[in-house]
């Protein structure tokens, strides 16, 4: 079952200025995620100050002009220089009785970047009184010729204790997984690890050239998403190069480990450190030259999966996916 939508590939303004809100039974996102509240899906992607939309079926959606961080804080230009308030990749979650948003800024193509989260009592946008998302600052940074990851794409999961924990990365040395503490900022008690690389270290000479950047190298992996389902954690994660329009190649890998910080293994028992991953959603040449960027919900009506596709008969503008999950009696996930 396949749910598809695309809207006009006009970006939305920093302000909504100029922008009305309209609904639109279809939906054109990058890199969406989603968080449901009181009845109504909230639907969250890159764009200026991180794009809005909202649904109660998750087939009409209504398109909110006025972005999540109406006001992109001082500090992600003075931490990212270039940075010009286009957010990109969000996560959302629920804990300690707030919403909390993680958000990625950065330049294509450099490791220069950082991760900022903000919190919300509600999700509402109509709740004057409370709705407000107030900025928590840098969870955590990169730079370039100091680290060889990438601090965009977080993911935020909460483990079986209830503690949280956040995954990102792009490129270079591969996913990154770290505890969180009760504030949502990197647990100094805890250490950084790489749970998933695309290739192993030792191989990205030989590797596919990367068509899109000089600087990020080979290690063609980004965009984590963890969820928990039964016994296991399920590491999900981006192969290949999204953002080409048409010429995207874009797929999604998973694997799973009964511990967050992993090993998280695939269906023919490969470490994702090591460059494993089972294929989960690619391209059929026929909808989508490709599929990525994803994340995936325990809703009212079952488990599901979402994504970005490039959409063949849009000549590869990025519109939303979504599958509802069936679970196999060996307690892996297969796309509907």
């Amino acid at each position: 079952m396949l749910s598809a939508a695309t809207v006009a590939a006009q970006p939305p303004s920093r302000r909504g200025r100029g922008r009305a809100t309209f609904r639109t039974d279809t939906a054109m996102v990058h890199d969406p995620v989603m968080a449901y509240e009181n009845g109504v899906y909230y639907m969250y992607s890159t764009g200026m100050g991180v794009q809005v939309m909202t649904s109660t079926d998750r087939k009409t959606w209504t398109f909110h002009p006025q972005p999540a961080l109406g006001r992109v804080p001082e500090w992600t230009h003075d931490s990212v220089p270039g940075f010009r308030n286009h957010v990109w990749a969000p996560d959302v979650l629920r804990y300690r009785d707030r919403w909390w948003i993680a958000y990625s800024c950065s330049t294509f193509g450099r490791n220069t970047s950082a991760i900022g989260i903000a919190s919300s009592p509600t999700l509402d946008l109509t709740d004057s009184i409370h709705y407000n998302w107030t900025d928590h600052g840098c969870v955590v940074a990169s730079r370039e010729h100091r680290d060889n990851w990438n601090a965009i794409d977080p993911a935020l999961i909460l483990d079986e204790a209830g503690q949280p924990w956040m995954a990102w990365g792009s490129f270079w040395d591969g996913i990154q997984l770290q505890r969180l503490d009760t504030s949502m900022h990197l647990d100094p008690t805890s250490q950084r690890r790489t749970i998933a690389r695309r290739i192993a270290l030792r191989d990205t000479l030989s590797a596919e050239p990367n068509p899109t950047s000089q600087h990020a190298g080979r290690n063609a992996i980004e965009a984590p998403f963890i969820m928990r389902h039964g016994d296991y954690y399920y590491l999900m994660v981006s192969h290949d190069y999204c953002c080409r329009g048409a010429k995207s190649n874009y797929k999604v890998v998973v694997g799973r480990s009964r511990d967050i910080a992993g090993p998280y293994l695939d269906r023919e028992g490969r470490d994702m450190a090591a460059g494993g991953g089972t294929l989960l959603i690619e391209g059929d040449k026929v909808d989508f030259e490709a599929a990525g960027h994803c994340a995936a919900y325990t809703f009212p009506d079952g488990d599901w999966f979402i994504c970005h596709g490039y959409s063949v008969a849009l000549e590869g503008q990025s519109i939303l996916i979504q599958r509802h999950i069936r679970w196999t009696d060996d307690g892996w996930m297969q796309l509907e």
